[in-house]
């Protein structure tokens, strides 16, 4: 059950719902729950959110001038500004908690493919996690 919450919690964070997994994930840690399943379920989560994000920019765009929008038009330049810099590279940082959300609906708009979407996401936000990780062991030395 600790395993489902922990992955609707880091779902829903990286989808538009304003939501927090790390405390979750700090408690689970701290209970003794096998670090390498909490780093999979989390970043598994994390990043299959991030695809709500993508079909929201895939199909959705317009509708950006609805009030219920998700992203506000400041967000969606910033990050536009990364992706036109930086292309599909800019989703090593879709964990970014500022400008994160809205990388990964300007991949959808602009057509990345999913599976490129999954895979860079996956990769920064798993490396996110494992540093999360890494930083509650590190404070906990009782734990490592």
């Amino acid at each position: 059950m600790s395993l489902l919450l922990l992955f609707i919690s880091a779902f829903l964070a990286a989808t538009i719902v304003p939501f927090y997994s790390e405390v979750l994930l700090a408690s689970l840690v701290l209970q003794g729950e096998p670090l390498f399943l909490l780093w999979c379920v989390a970043t598994l989560g994390n990043t299959l959110g991030a695809g709500v994000n993508w079909i929201l920019g895939r199909y959705l765009l317009h509708y950006q001038e609805k009030r219920w929008f998700p992203f506000k038009q400041q967000s969606l330049a910033r990050a536009q500004g990364w992706f036109q810099r930086y292309g599909k590279w800019s989703l090593l940082f879709a964990w970014l908690p500022i400008g994160g959300d809205a990388l990964t609906f300007i991949a959808g708009m602009m057509r990345i493919r999913l599976v490129t979407l999954l895979v860079l996401t996956g990769i920064g936000k798993g490396l996110r996690y494992a540093i999360t990780i890494g930083i509650i062991l590190a404070a906990t030395p009782a734990l490592s």
